[in-house]
C-alpha cells in the first residue's frame, strides 16, 4: 500500500495567489494552473487580460513539472537536435512542455504537484511559477 501526499485545493489556491500577486507587480495578467503528483488540474485561473491560448499551455507547462517532477526549462535545455531528449515535446499527444514557466511542487522531500504558467515571456512566466511556489512553501 502506499501514501501519497496530494496538494489540497487549498494548497492549490495559496500557489496562485503567490503568481497572481507576481503577476500583477509586473503588469502581466497570467494563466496559473496547479496539478497533483500525477499531472492532474487541481485548480486553475485566467487572470483578466491572460490570453486565450495560455490556458492549455499554463495546464501543459503544470502537468510537464508536476508528473515528469522537472521544471520545464530544464527540459528546453536538452531538447535540441542530436541530443538524446530531442522529441521529448512530442510525447504524451504533445504535452510535454519545454517552455520555461513549470515548476514541481515539493514538501518535505516529496514531489506533491506542480505549477504552470503563461502569457507573459518565459523569463516572466518562470519568475511568477518561482514567486507561487515561494510564497506556498512559506505558509
Amino acid at each position: 500500500m502506499l501514501t501519497i501526499k496530494r496538494l489540497s485545493i487549498s494548497d492549490a489556491q495559496q500557489l496562485i495567489e503567490g503568481a497572481r500577486n507576481k503577476a500583477t507587480e509586473i503588469g502581466v495578467p497570467m494563466c496559473i494552473a496547479v496539478v497533483d503528483e500525477s499531472g492532474n488540474l487541481i485548480a486553475f485561473e485566467r487572470m483578466d487580460g491572460g490570453k486565450a491560448h495560455s490556458i492549455t499551455v499554463a495546464q501543459d507547462k503544470a502537468f510537464t513539472a508536476g508528473a515528469a517532477r522537472k521544471a520545464t526549462h530544464d527540459y528546453n535545455a536538452v531538447c535540441v537536435p542530436g541530443n538524446l531528449a530531442f522529441g521529448i515535446h512530442t510525447e504524451v499527444g504533445g504535452r510535454i512542455s519545454t517552455v520555461g514557466g513549470g515548476l514541481p511542487v515539493q514538501v518535505d522531500g516529496e514531489f506533491v504537484g506542480g505549477i504552470g504558467v503563461s502569457s507573459g515571456t518565459p523569463q516572466q512566466d518562470m519568475d511568477c511559477a518561482q514567486a507561487g511556489l515561494d510564497f506556498f512553501l512559506a505558509k
